[in-house]
């Protein structure tokens, strides 16, 4: 199981739901680490010790960056990056918020070389929805939806119908929920607040 878990309750007020994300090492893709929108103005130090032992369990700890699809500086998400680097280990990079159009390719491209320098090993955008296909050459992994079950049903995918490199993020999912992708994510909650519940397969 290959589970990209967004979770951004802070570890001081949620720490048995962190464990538990910890725990699960071997079943994970990896964990998005997002302390304020981002790596915020400074560390923080439950967040640094959470991510540390996420590296100590083997999981990919990725730095959250907002990208404003494709509007936001470049210089504004390279400090994000570096930042979740120097203050929290992070060893790969979501980008959140991304384009999905052809022309704002080259501006994900430059990121990712940027990710990389600051020692991303992994780069996964989050379109939200399916990207133009020159997006695959820009990063390891791909969001191609993000939303509610109730609208990821009504999409008709069979078991295992996206590529391999493709991500599928859906809120609002009942228990049984069967997503089409190998790496994934379904959890309970709905909007505004569905990044702060575990996975299903998580549940504590």
């Amino acid at each position: 199981m290959d589970l990209l878990v967004p979770y951004y309750e802070h570890p001081a007020v949620r720490p048995a739901e962190w464990d538990a994300l910890i725990a699960a090492a071997p079943r994970l893709y990896g964990v998005i680490v997002n302390p304020a929108s981002g790596a915020g103005t400074f560390r923080d130090p439950a967040f640094a010790e959470v991510a540390g032992r996420l590296r100590m369990a083997g999981v990919r700890v990725l730095g959250y960056a907002d990208t404003d699809y494709g509007r936001r500086p470049h210089a504004e998400v390279v400090t994000d990056l570096l930042r979740h680097r120097d203050w929290y280990g992070a060893d790969g990079a979501f980008l959140d918020q991304a384009a999905a159009s052809a022309e704002l390719i080259p501006y994900y491209r430059r990121l990712r070389v940027a990710a990389r320098a600051a020692g991303a090993a992994t780069v996964v955008l989050n379109h939200g929805t399916a990207p133009d296909p020159g997006y695959a050459a820009a990063a390891d992994l791909l969001v191609t939806f993000e939303g509610s079950w109730e609208t990821y049903r009504a999409l008709g995918l069979p078991d295992r119908a996206a590529e391999d490199h493709h991500c599928h993020l859906v809120y609002a999912a009942p228990a049984h929920a069967r997503l089409a992708t190998r790496v994934r994510c379904a959890v309970p909650v709905a909007r505004p607040h569905e990044w702060a519940a575990l996975p299903h397969e998580l549940e504590l």
